[in-house]
C-alpha cells in the first residue's frame, strides 16, 4: 500500500510538474503576441537589414548543407578531440565575425541583444526558472522520439566521447567547450542573429519555428531532432519575451550542465 501511494504521489507530481511547465509557455506566447510589434524599437536604433538577411541566408544555407553530408554519412563517425576543438574554433571565429559585420554595421550589440538590461541574479534565476519549466515539454519529446524509433536511439557524438572519455583533461576540456563556449557561441548566433533577421523579415511566431528547425538541423541528430526543435522554441521565447540574449545563453549553460552532471554520475539520474 504505501508503494502504491509513493507511486500515486509521483505521478502527481510529475503530472503538476507538466502542467505548470506548458502553462508557463504559453504564457509567454500570450505576453508575446500582446506586444505591440515596434516594442523596444526607437527610430535612433539601427535594426537588421537586407545585408544581415544576406548573411543570414548563406549561414543557413552552409548550416543545412553541413546537416545534410553529416547525416547522409554510412556508418559510425567517431568524435575526436581534435574535431571538437576545431568545431569550437571555427564557431568563436563565425560569432567574430558576425559581431564585427553588425558592429561595421552600426548596429548596437549592447541594445539591441539587452546585454545590460538584467542584472546577474535576475538573469540567473529567470533562465533557471524557464529551464526547469521546459524539462516536461523536453520529456514528451524526447519520449515521442523513442516511441517513433521504436525505443533505440543513438547518443550525439559529444555524449559519446564524454561518457568514453578516459582522461580528466578530455573531460576539462568537454565541459568547458559545452557550458561555456557552446551557449554562448549557439544562443548568439541562432536566437541573436538568426531569430532576429527572421523576425524582421517573417515575423515572431514564423521566427520562433524557423530558428528553431535550423537549431535542430545543425546538430545532425535524428533521435534529439525533435527535443532539439523543441528546446530551441524555448530558448528563443525565453529570449523575445525577456529581451536579452543572457537569459537563453543562461538557460543553454545550466541545460549542459545539468546533462553533463547526469553523465558522468548516473546513479544521482533514474535512467529509464
Amino acid at each position: 500500500m504505501a508503494a502504491g501511494l509513493v507511486t500515486a504521489l509521483t505521478v502527481l507530481l510529475n503530472s503538476l510538474f507538466l502542467v505548470g511547465g506548458i502553462f508557463i509557455y504559453l504564457a509567454l506566447v500570450r505576453q508575446i503576441a500582446l506586444r505591440p510589434a515596434v516594442e523596444g524599437v526607437t527610430g535612433e536604433e539601427r535594426t537588421f537589414g537586407l545585408p544581415e538577411a544576406v548573411v543570414a541566408g548563406c549561414l543557413a544555407g552552409l548550416f543545412l548543407l553541413n546537416a545534410w553530408v553529416a547525416t547522409s554519412r554510412t556508418g559510425a563517425v567517431t568524435l575526436q578531440t581534435g574535431d571538437l576543438l576545431a568545431n569550437s574554433l571555427l564557431s568563436v571565429a563565425l560569432l567574430l565575425f558576425i559581431a564585427m559585420f553588425l558592429h561595421f554595421r552600426g548596429i548596437n550589440l549592447n541594445s539591441l541583444g539587452g546585454f545590460a538590461k538584467f542584472g546577474f541574479w535576475r538573469t540567473f534565476l529567470t533562465g533557471l526558472v524557464l529551464l526547469f519549466a521546459a524539462y516536461p515539454v523536453l520529456f514528451l519529446a524526447d519520449l515521442l522520439t523513442q516511441r517513433i524509433l521504436g525505443g533505440s536511439s543513438s547518443k550525439q557524438g559529444i555524449v559519446e566521447m564524454f561518457t568514453g572519455s578516459q582522461t580528466i583533461e578530455q573531460r576539462a576540456l568537454i565541459i568547458i567547450l559545452a557550458v561555456a563556449i557552446a551557449p554562448l557561441v549557439e544562443e548568439f548566433i541562432f536566437r541573436f542573429f538568426l531569430y532576429g533577421v527572421l523576425k524582421r523579415y517573417l515575423g515572431v511566431f514564423a521566427g520562433i519555428l524557423i530558428n528553431a528547425a535550423l537549431f535542430a538541423l545543425v546538430h545532425a541528430h535524428v533521435p534529439s531532432a525533435v527535443p532539439l526543435f523543441m528546446l530551441g522554441i524555448c530558448f528563443t521565447l525565453a529570449y523575445e519575451w525577456s529581451g536579452s540574449i543572457l537569459v537563453p545563453m543562461t538557460m543553454h549553460a545550466l541545460f549542459n550542465s545539468m546533462t553533463l552532471v547526469a553523465l558522468a554520475f548516473p546513479e544521482l539520474v533514474q535512467q529509464p
